[in-house]
């Protein structure tokens, strides 16, 4: 008797176990937690998984709450999905572009109508096209060769009409039209001459347009009556941190990101018809960074500023009870992504440092977020390394907020100290005036797989920090900036974490130019550099500009320090360039450029590989033919990195993967191959 009592207690259990389990099991599905994760300290991840294209991004709700859209892989190529709201497994491609994926895009309010824009070649010549999500068909909205289309503004009041600006008629300056999506049908609102931008309402009333000062600021004009006059100045040195945002729904109230009179940009509201401006939200260690916006009246609910991480507050108590929940269904920094007009269904999403973007549906009606799928599902069950926020002194007295990650064989307990210095890769952002952020970087994880320590630094000139931060760094591109991220060398070395013999600087765009002046400037410290995208010579650089540039011309020749146009601004720029000084780089240089480029011309990599090779200094160069500001198409990404890996690998000695079919479908030119063995893609030394 107490043997049958016994197994019946165990068989209890037992089922009251297994339930348990399914409990949890399911809990675990609605959070969307991806099953346990190996440890892959040791495991080569494969470059496709963190280089290649995710499974789905950009995840938007049509205005009716009815379907969901997402950019996908279709043959490999960024596509536009489609599906009901509740049945996501459904979804289908509305778009089959073929080699170059798809940039961005939005719902109409037709509901019927997904916008988007996508150019040729990286040239950034954008079009804007409609495809209807019932019949697939596509139309090409704006078919004018060499013209950039904007979009300017939509409004649910004119399903049918948006707002856009093209340089068709001038390239220096876009027109501002009214167009309907249906018809391809155009009607010119204002012919500019002289404006680098216009604000429109909700009504499509053109209210605002920024005039650009000689000075480098800008001047706020309003149109009253047909003529514009003066509303507001904005100095060159809050321009960065000071501009308007929108109106609300009745074009009474306009909302402005501003610094003028403080440090970190505030969100404001001035009252249109008595001039009143009130504060609404700051923070006093860093700029206004997003907002959340109602999406029918389109006032401000909510403020975020980002020092380390992300921070809300929430300013309309509506939303409390919302983001309390949303903020307790997954880990990391929760975004609403999408809303649907009624405001009954929202898309938010999760940002983690060691895995993909989680989304979920939200029914406010109920209170419940569903979840729908993650960014990338092949990263859910790697161990991936975590990345540390880190405050970084520099030698005049700013804290440079930066972001460390370690390989997990050096940190395995991920608590951001290495138990021997390491070799490091110090990823400079571009800009300058952006900034790195915390949560999972594709970069960060391929090179902390492959043996490196990874510190990506916010030096003077990054935005986030307060104006004061920011223009600090004009003028010092090869000055104190330079010296902010040789301090960050200093640290991390002073910290165990860096061998100082095996530190590289690699960046794109302005950490193209960083890593440049990192082997002229400071040819010792660096044992070799990847530059992709970077200016060398700052004369050729600014001369060469896209057309609509040039009403920004003047802020950016303040932003740099020098004006091309007098011989002291030339002697300035010529000092700070690369160009100048490449017969001093003795370490080992790999350059990546994209021959469309409209913001860094192939010139600007020909002319220094060029000294490069006159005075027998290793280099190699890589051309891309069909891409521009950086490398898009993800066949040149994997073949990029491929070179990148093997070129670290064989200086820094961290692991390599072999090529395998990396360069296919590449259309990479190897133009100097400069002590890498390129040929049959061996990529051995």
């Amino acid at each position: 008797m107490a043997y049958i009592v016994t197994q019946k207690i165990y068989f209890i259990g037992l089922i009251l176990l297994l339930l348990l389990g399914t409990i949890i099991a399911y809990i675990l599905l609605e959070k969307g937690t991806p099953v346990p994760k190996k440890n892959h300290a040791n495991e080569l991840i494969s470059r496709s998984i963190f280089l290649g294209n995710p499974d789905r991004l950009k995840v938007r709700l049509s205005s009716d709450g009815k379907n969901i859209s997402f950019l996908a892989p279709e043959a490999g190529v960024l596509n536009i999905w489609v599906a009901p709201k509740d049945k996501p497994n459904q979804a289908q491609a509305i778009t089959h572009s073929e080699k170059r994926g798809i940039p961005d895009y939005f719902w109409a309010y037709t509901n019927q109508h997904i916008l988007y824009i996508q150019d040729q070649e990286g040239d950034e010549n954008w079009h804007l096209f409609s495809v209807d999500i019932q019949t697939k068909k596509i139309k090409n909205l704006t078919p004018f060769k060499g013209v950039q289309a904007r979009i300017e503004n939509i409004s649910p009041i004119f399903p049918n009409e948006i707002i856009i600006s093209m340089n068709k008629r001038d390239p220096v300056f876009h027109d501002l039209y009214r167009l309907n999506i249906l018809t391809g049908a155009m009607t010119l609102l204002e012919k500019n001459t002289e404006f680098a931008g216009y604000m429109v309402d909700h009504n499509f009333q053109v209210r605002f347009a920024m005039r650009p000062t000689a000075d480098g600021g800008q001047e706020m004009l309003e149109k009253v009556n047909s003529n514009w006059k003066p509303f507001s100045q904005i100095a060159v040195e809050d321009i960065i941190t000071t501009y308007p945002m929108g109106f609300n729904k009745t074009g009474t109230i306009l909302y402005m990101k501003d610094s003028r009179g403080r440090n970190t940009a505030a969100l404001y509201e001035i009252n249109l018809k008595t001039k009143i401006k009130t504060l609404l939200a700051h923070d006093s260690q860093a700029d206004m960074s997003d907002v959340i916006s109602h999406p029918s009246d389109h006032t401000i609910q909510a403020f975020a500023s980002t020092y380390e991480r992300k921070s809300w507050q929430i300013l309309d108590t509506a939303l409390e009870k919302d983001i309390k929940y949303l903020n307790a269904v997954q880990r990391g920094d929760m975004e609403i992504l999408a809303r649907s007009l009624d405001d009954n269904f929202w898309i938010v999403g999760y940002l983690n440092d060691q895995g993909p973007v989680s989304y979920y549906l939200y029914d406010r009606t109920v209170g419940h977020a569903q979840y729908l799928f993650s960014s990338n599902k092949k990263l859910e069950s790697l161990d991936l390394a975590p990345m540390h926020p880190v405050i970084i002194p520099t030698r005049d007295g700013f804290n440079m907020v930066s972001y460390l990650s370690l390989p997990l064989s050096a940190d395995p307990e991920g608590v951001g100290k290495s138990d021997h210095p390491l070799s490091l890769v110090l990823y400079v952002h571009g800009g300058p005036t952006v900034r790195d952020n915390w949560g999972y970087d594709s970069i960060h994880q391929w090179l902390t797989n492959r043996g490196y320590a990874v510190l990506s630094v916010n030096y003077r000139g990054s935005t986030g920090f307060g104006k004061a931060f920011t223009i600090a760094g004009y003028g010092q591109w090869a000055g104190k900036a330079h010296d902010d991220l040789i301090d960050a060398v200093n640290w991390a070395i002073a910290k165990g974490i860096a061998d100082p013999q095996k530190i590289a600087i690699m960046g794109g765009s302005y950490g193209g130019y960083a890593t440049l002046v990192g082997l002229t400037f400071t040819p010792d410290v660096f044992a070799c550099g990847v530059d992709i995208v970077g200016p060398s010579n700052l004369q050729t650089l600014l001369a060469s500009v896209p057309a609509y540039w040039k009403p920004q011309l003047n802020m950016l020749k303040v932003r740099i320090g020098g004006d091309p146009e007098t011989p002291e601004g030339r002697e300035f720029l010529k000092s700070q360039s690369p160009l100048t000084y490449a017969h001093k780089i003795k370490k080992p240089l790999l350059i990546g450029q994209g021959a469309n480029d409209p913001r860094v011309k192939q010139a600007e990599s020909d002319q220094i590989v060029k000294v490069l090779e006159a005075n027998k200094i290793p280099v190699t160069y890589i051309l891309y033919p069909d891409e521009g500001h950086g490398f898009k198409r993800p066949e040149n990404r994997k073949s990029f990195f491929a070179v990148t890996e093997a070129f670290l690998g064989n200086i820094l000695g961290g692991r390599v993967e072999p090529v395998g079919d990396d360069f296919k479908g590449s259309s990479i030119q190897i133009k100097v191959e400069g002590g890498l063995n390129l040929s049959n893609n061996t990529l051995a030394q």
